[in-house]
């Protein structure tokens, strides 16, 4: 049996926190390894507390959740962050993303979503609430100005097919919507996928999104 996922829960409310502890220990496959009531807390802690995930709350005493987010994933081997908030405004997601989070969900998510969003995250993908998406994607749309391609040394190591790739996922297409752009395998787009996340430095497919867009190539 392979090793349960830890779990670590920073959040104000000790009865938030009370809650997510119940619902993380009645898996099988995770364990709460800790808590903590504001984003410094979390900080020292998690500096000598392993953890495989974080639910990180938004709004909190101290140091919010996206300065907590931002300083521990500077740190090495950092775990995966899932940003949780009451509040579905585009400021927030758009600042938890930038700053690494691998996931961003409303606190009044289904369990199964919550749940499922820490499997996801721990297997490499990235989880952003539904309602949450479209506007953020109008949001990047929307930024003035932005890095013309060819300046955008991030971009320079990619091929023309993973340039094209990286735009179709910034559209918010998936993998098979993308083999059938493009005429090749699912398979062939997987592995176009991986090498885009390597050679850009990119932690999963939402920071691909924030590259696509912040470099201009989502907008050319």
């Amino acid at each position: 049996m392979s090793e349960p996922i830890r779990v670590f829960l920073v959040d104000d409310q000790q009865m938030v926190r009370a809650g997510f502890r119940m619902l993380v220990e009645s898996q099988d496959d995770m364990v709460v390894v800790g808590e903590a009531g504001d984003g410094g807390e979390a900080l020292a802690l998690l500096a000598v507390t392993a953890s495989d995930v974080v639910l990180m709350d938004v709004r909190m005493p101290r140091m919010d959740g996206v300065e907590a987010t931002s300083r521990l994933l500077a740190t090495p081997d950092p775990p995966r962050v899932i940003v949780l908030t009451t509040f579905d405004l585009d400021e927030y997601a758009f600042a938890a993303i930038r700053a690494g989070a691998s996931a961003f969900l409303l606190k009044d998510a289904t369990p199964p979503d919550l749940l499922g969003a820490i499997r996801s995250v721990v297997a490499g993908d990235a989880v952003v609430a539904p309602s949450t998406t479209r506007r953020l994607l109008d949001h990047f749309a929307a930024l003035p100005d932005p890095v013309s391609v060819a300046s955008d040394p991030r971009l320079d190591v990619l091929t023309e097919r993973e340039l094209e790739v990286l735009t179709l996922i910034a559209r918010g297409r998936t993998n098979p919507e993308i083999a059938a752009d493009l005429v090749v395998a699912e398979t062939t787009v997987k592995t176009h996928v991986g090498r885009l996340l390597a050679k850009t430095g990119s932690r999963d497919r939402v920071q691909l999104v924030v590259l696509a867009y912040e470099s201009g190539l989502a907008s050319s």
